[in-house]
């Protein structure tokens, strides 16, 4: 894939009128490629990885992100990364720098993995992440995850679609 792209994420598919329905097409095994991609960021406090503020954060940052128009036209693309086990790191991707938000530009090769499950399989899908990075012959780096739905849409739609991403340091004979 080509250097800062995010597979498509139809986000006009909203029968809830909140979360569009994620269609995992196109994002399973994906090679990405990040180079100064502009993200807002954000953090929520956690309980032994446990969210206590997400929904306020995130309603605030989306707030934000709108009423700068600094969201990407065609996607939503939530990055988020489990600091401790008090807190969690949320990189909002944005076309432009957003007033009142921290913005932070990210710089790294990604694989992508769909997982499809409860949130209590996340060691699971950070051990297959890691396994896949194995497996493909690089080093992993760090584990990010793109929650496609929040827990009442994912259960109106019937299913939980979380995308793993895992910063790997590809060997230094491959070419981006």
């Amino acid at each position: 894939m080509e250097t800062n792209a995010v597979p498509y994420y139809d986000i006009s598919d909203r029968p809830t009128q909140c979360c569009p329905r994620f269609h995992p097409d196109g994002w399973e095994h994906q090679d990405l490629h990040f180079r100064d991609k502009l993200f807002a960021k954000a953090s929520t406090r956690s309980l032994f990885h446990m969210p206590l503020n997400m929904g306020p954060v995130f309603k605030k940052t989306f707030t934000a992100i709108h009423d700068a128009h600094g969201a990407l036209e065609d996607t939503t693309v939530v990055l988020s990364r489990e600091v401790s086990p008090w807190r969690a790191d949320h990189y909002f991707l944005v076309d432009k720098p957003v007033p009142g938000l921290k913005m932070e530009r990210l710089t790294g090769d990604f694989i992508t993995r769909v997982f499809e499950g409860p949130y209590r399989d996340m060691s699971k899908w950070e051990k297959a992440l890691a396994d896949e990075a194995i497996k493909a012959g690089k080093t992993l780096k760090g584990t990010y995850f793109f929650y496609t739905t929040c827990p009442k849409c994912s259960k109106a739609y019937g299913e939980n679609y979380v995308v793993g991403f895992a910063e790997v340091e590809l060997p230094l004979d491959q070419d981006v």
